[in-house]
């Protein structure tokens, strides 16, 4: 069974940036409140795995990679795009 992605707020608000997305239009794409982003991405709560689920298919629909951290033999957790935004 694959391992689970885990996001990172730091993760959440790269992929945003890189994406220019706006905490609410996160929440728009992935079906979840702003609040929901907010509080995460300020690291005021923790995500349940099937929120955490939805803003990754969300990110990753848009075009972010969200790159694992060390277990990988990466030097750690980011983000970068898989394609070019204009």
């Amino acid at each position: 069974m694959p391992h689970a992605k885990i996001l990172l707020p730091a993760q959440c608000r790269g992929a945003r940036g890189l994406l220019n997305w706006s905490q609410g239009e996160l929440a728009d794409k992935a079906g979840v409140s702003r609040s929901t982003v907010k509080d995460f991405e300020t690291e005021r709560h923790a995500l349940h795995h099937s929120t955490e689920r939805l803003l990754i298919e969300a990110l990753e629909a848009g075009g972010a990679v969200l790159i694992p951290g060390a277990e990988t033999g990466e030097p750690g957790p980011g983000v970068r795009l898989k394609m070019v935004v204009d």
